[in-house]
């Protein structure tokens, strides 16, 4: 039997999580200014006027204001001289201003009015009549068709050189949070592990990764949970319909939790029982494919060699070296932070250089069409010296945790 899978029951390990939460730092208001520091240094080289900034993690990440997008407009813009003017509906204004944490003006519209006219007279009160504007680029298109056509004078481009360049680069304070979300959802993948048994069904299991992270302080429970058993596991985002565990059946468990609203996001794949020679093989290919990745993220290197990098080691094992199954159908990693996946991306081709402070997923999957799947998944961030991981990745297949 896999050591550490397996032999207890969900109500012992869920008794043995305790709170992780209670010395998490949130990012301080001097980080937020420090940000849109940066922010206006960058609008400075794409010779840019203003910043838009929508509702969702762009906002978040810039004025730590928590605000879901809809489709009413509520956001802010950062002008030249770092000031901010946001765009709020005249009704949210109570709950807004309890959201808001870096101070700027208010600016309200009513619900029969259109916001795109009060972007307009912001921009004609502080005096920018032209020039070029910067549109969150997660801002929905009806949005940014709108805003566009309702202020015909003006230049309007893609923020995402802006707000990537910004948020590709972590702070030891983001990291610090990242770790700790991290440290979480390691625990609970390990708990997780011990109470499986044949005949568990995946949504029991999706249930108590949930309870297991809200046990740990994640008031919120799990961001997202994948659980596929057997041949379920060839599929990297699952399947309809999950099968129940079995005897020597691989499992994957893929999920993560948001704290101070960064995610962690941890794919474990082990054996429940004793693994085919097939599982094995795949298993420590997996492994070494993972090793190369994370040997090859060095300051200065191109995101795109990271990904080369893995390709090579699945080719002269046989399997395919581009995206053809048996063998790694998708990208090597993503970034990640505010949102689960973000820049930079971990694909060939991708230029981008790794530069310290980044923080990518390594998880060049595995998969056998008709059999299963294997991913190993764990991030990790650049440092001046190189990569550093956030969890120890899987020992071995017989000793997956390392127990």
């Amino acid at each position: 039997m896999t050591i550490g899978v397996g032999g207890s029951t969900a109500s012992i390990e869920l008794d043995k999580i305790q709170n992780m939460t209670t010395n998490v730092q949130p990012i301080a208001i001097a980080e937020y200014q420090l940000r849109l520091k940066k922010a206006v240094l960058l609008m400075k080289e794409q010779n840019c006027k203003v910043l838009y900034l929508h509702a969702g993690t762009n906002l978040y990440y810039y004025t730590g204001t928590k605000w879901n997008p809809s489709e009413r407009m509520v956001g802010a813009l950062l002008f030249e001289d770092e000031s901010i003017e946001y765009i709020v509906p005249k009704f949210e204004e109570g709950t807004f201003k309890t959201f808001m944490q870096v101070e700027g003006h208010l600016n309200f519209w009513e619900e029969h009015e259109n916001p795109c006219l009060l972007f307009g007279a912001i921009l004609q009160k502080k005096n920018v009549s032209n020039g070029t504007i910067a549109l969150d680029e997660s801002a929905a298109y009806f949005q940014v068709d709108s805003i566009i056509k309702a202020n015909p004078d003006y230049n309007f481009i893609n923020a995402q050189p802006i707000t990537a360049g910004c948020r590709m680069h972590k702070s030891a304070a983001e990291i610090a949070i990242i770790q700790q979300a991290k440290d979480i959802t390691m625990v609970v993948q390990k708990a997780t592990a011990r109470i499986l048994y044949p005949g568990i069904e995946a949504a029991t299991v999706v249930d108590f990764v949930n309870k297991a992270h809200i046990k740990a302080g994640i008031a919120s429970g799990s961001y997202f949970c994948i659980v596929l058993f057997g041949e379920d596991s060839q599929y990297p985002h699952g399947v309809t319909a999950p099968q129940n565990l079995k005897d020597n059946d691989i499992v994957l468990i893929d999920t993560g939790c948001r704290l101070e609203g960064y995610l962690s996001d941890i794919t474990r794949t082990y054996v429940y029982g004793t693994p085919t020679e097939a599982h094995i093989k795949i298993w420590n290919l997996e492994k070494a494919t993972q090793k190369a990745a994370f040997d090859a993220a060095q300051i200065g290197a191109t995101c795109g060699a990271v990904d080369d990098a893995a390709r090579k080691v699945l080719a002269q094992a046989g399997l395919s070296g581009d995206y053809q199954i048996p063998g790694l159908p998708h990208r090597v990693g993503h970034g990640t932070g505010l949102d689960i996946h973000e820049y930079p991306y971990l694909v060939r081709g991708n230029q981008t250089l790794l530069q310290e402070g980044m923080v990518v997923s390594n998880e060049p999957m595995i998969c056998i069409p008709g059999q299963f799947g294997i991913r190993h998944e764990d991030h990790f961030y650049m440092t001046a010296s190189g990569p550093k991981w956030f969890t120890t990745p899987m020992e071995s297949i017989d000793n997956p945790f390392g127990v």
